[in-house]
């Protein structure tokens, strides 16, 4: 008998009986909401694309989601103070269509980027995160500017290994330490700047999911379509993607771009 989300509903919900927490099943929307009573926060998950993945991976899929679930509940209950914990604020980079509140409605903090990102700011839990949102800056007594300050030195201070690769005559750098914050290196201007010092064609930069930040030396038009196929299958393939669209680096500047075919990208 073929799967209906209402059997990934009550899969989920034997799953996660042990816990304390109540389930609120939306027929409309198609989602499971789980929520820690006590804490007043929770989780809403989407159920087709959990029934997406259990068809094909199996248990497997639930064993996922239900870690997902209980590690991100129970990180919700431990004490969540930005006192003391100063070097676990990062920025992360998301697209533009990334909701700026939060499942309770809570306005997170975030800052424009560029035309197809934006940064927002992220307590790192461990194996998993909380973005800041303006409740947690008025509860703690922070300053958005703090937040900036404090999450902008932090990625300036993480550690950068840069893998080299030549195709048609083009550099390609890659870093790509999957620490959840490669795509956030972006805001490393003194980095960027480095590169932009040594490459002696044009410089451009691709974030196409978290987890990968590509700068790319293009000395010809095969470089352009080159970057774009690659930052296509990066954007189709990453946990969470950002952007398919690439940019150039000039002058501190980030201008995105649009490559077309065999023909020289235009701003």
């Amino acid at each position: 008998m073929k799967k209906k989300t209402v059997d990934v509903k009550n899969e989920l919900e034997k799953r996660l009986e042990k816990h304390n927490w109540t389930f609120n099943f939306d027929q409309k929307k198609d989602t499971l909401r789980i929520e820690d009573e006590q804490l007043g926060q929770g989780i809403t998950i989407s159920l087709p694309g959990v029934l997406a993945k259990w068809e094909e991976e199996k248990d497997a899929a639930i064993d996922e989601v239900v870690y997902y679930i209980e590690e991100s509940l129970i990180a919700m209950k431990q004490e969540q103070l930005l006192t003391g914990k100063e070097k676990k604020i990062f920025p992360v980079i998301r697209s533009t269509s990334f909701p700026i509140k939060s499942n309770e409605g809570i306005p997170l903090l975030f800052d424009e980027h560029t035309a197809e990102t934006r940064v927002y700011y992220a307590l790192d839990l461990g194996t998993t995160y909380r973005l800041i949102d303006e409740e947690l800056l008025k509860t703690e007594q922070w300053s958005a500017d703090r937040i900036r300050e404090t999450a902008r030195f932090n990625v300036r201070s993480l550690p950068i290994k840069v893998k080299e690769d030549t195709v048609a005559g083009n550099t390609f750098y890659f870093i790509n330490t999957n620490d959840g914050y490669d795509a956030s290196r972006i805001l490393n201007e003194a980095f960027l700047d480095s590169f932009e010092e040594k490459v002696s064609g044009i410089m451009a930069v691709a974030v196409p999911h978290q987890d990968v930040l590509i700068i790319v030396d293009v000395k010809n038009e095969t470089g352009y379509d080159i970057l774009a196929q690659m930052t296509m299958s990066f954007f189709a393939n990453g946990r969470v993607p950002i952007t398919a669209l690439s940019f150039i680096y000039e002058n501190g500047e980030l201008e995105p771009i649009f490559i077309l075919g065999k023909n020289k990208p235009r701003s």
